[in-house]
């Protein structure tokens, strides 16, 4: 057994180095920070838009996915980084696959928003 915090220190410190984590995101990777943004955009549209409270958590939902599948990708890319910058074929299809992930959480967001918008309108 690893030696360490326990109980509610752990669980403190756990989440210290959560909010560590989305500084450094923030910090240092352009495409959260514009995640960040589009998040602060598109949430007051949802919470005032008239719509029903699944469609909202609908939106909320993939809008948090995003931002969670990026926050891993950006740690893959981070490991791969440490690692060296020399080209290697495993390095590249980890960080591909990565952003593969982004691309279908963004995909999956705005397919999201379309059906919530197309079923408003009717």
């Amino acid at each position: 057994m690893k030696p360490g915090k326990t109980g509610l220190a752990r669980i403190v410190a756990a989440g210290g180095y959560s909010v560590k984590g989305l500084k450094a995101a923030y910090q240092h990777e352009a495409a959260f920070r514009q995640e960040c943004w589009l998040l602060v955009v598109l949430l007051p549209i949802v919470l005032i838009w008239d719509i029903s409270l699944l469609a909202k958590a609908l939106l909320m939902i993939t809008m948090v996915l995003v931002l969670i599948v990026e926050l891993f990708n950006s740690a893959i890319e981070a490991v791969v980084d440490r690692i060296g910058p020399e080209f290697h074929e495993l390095s590249g299809r980890a960080k591909d696959i990565g952003s593969a992930g982004v691309m279908l959480a963004l995909v999956l967001c705005g397919i999201t928003w379309l059906l919530v918008f197309l079923d408003w309108l009717n």
